[in-house]
């Protein structure tokens, strides 16, 4: 039984020691202080028992779904084309959505007409960094994703994908029947504190946008300076723990897009 039990961590050794209460909540500690979590590596955990359990992290496209724009829903977005009840002989959708509906990706070329005409689209975001362990932390409730609070939350460097919980769950923004222009989001000087002194390269919100509104544009540029880095905004980051998981995220294909809808999950 013990090739089913096994367990292999393919992982550097801790390569920056984090004492007592200065290691982030989402690196579990041991009896004896340490941390189950690599710094400066990302943990790649093997379990030969079968799947782990699955969380949906993607907001259903309903027509209710907050739009961006104060009081907004997106309206339908599927609609039958044929239908079986009218007398067809087969049911026969359509889709017809912004690419920034709902759970949702962006690319560099959102608000980087230099990336976009170098034809860095949806299509063209790296898998690798879509996929793999992220890090699930909760901002504190006062604030913006600021670089004060940026640097609270104290991420040691290695960690590249981070899912940002914010007051925005709280207030359940997200199910609300009308967009609020008042959620949570990064700051400039907050997302420039990211850049300059995280190995983030996913950012996960659950918000409307990554940037909050009154930043929509500066922080936008600040994350786009360079095409490395994927906000993932609109999760659905109710009722789960803080701490480490294995997101799965893969947006449509949408060739010449800068933004898709796509499926998010976490594995524990």
């Amino acid at each position: 039984m013990g090739a089913a039990l096994l367990l292999v961590l393919l992982a550097a050794a801790v390569a920056l020691a984090l004492a007592g209460g200065d290691a982030h909540p989402g690196y579990y500690s041991d009896d004896e202080g340490g941390t189950t979590c690599t710094v400066g590596a990302e943990l790649r955990v093997v379990e030969e028992r079968g799947p782990g359990r699955i969380i949906d992290i993607t907001h259903a496209y309903v027509p209710d779904l907050p739009a961006f724009a104060t009081g907004a829903v997106t309206g339908p977005v599927v609609r039958l084309k044929e239908s079986m009840a009218d007398g067809s002989e087969y049911n026969l959708s359509e889709l017809r959505m912004d690419c920034h509906t709902g759970t949702h990706v962006d690319a560099p070329g959102h608000m980087n007409q230099g990336h976009f005409a170098a034809g860095i689209d949806v299509d063209a975001l790296d898998l690798d960094v879509l996929n793999g362990p992220a890090l699930l932390v909760d901002v504190p409730r006062d604030t913006n994703i600021t670089a004060k609070a940026m640097e609270f939350l104290k991420i040691p460097r290695g960690v590249r994908r981070v899912l940002f919980r914010t007051l925005n769950t709280d207030r359940k923004l997200m199910w609300r029947k009308g967009g609020d222009m008042s959620y949570v989001g990064f700051t400039e000087d907050g997302a420039q504190w990211l850049v300059d002194n995280t190995d983030i390269k996913l950012i996960g919100v659950d918000g409307l946008s990554v940037a909050a509104f009154d930043y929509l544009i500066s922080a936008h540029v600040v994350f786009f300076k360079t095409p490395d880095i994927i906000p993932v905004e609109a999760l659905k980051l109710d009722d789960i723990e803080a701490g480490i998981y294995m997101l799965h995220c893969l947006p449509l294909r949408l060739v010449g897009a800068e933004g898709a809808p796509t499926r998010c999950i976490l594995i524990k």
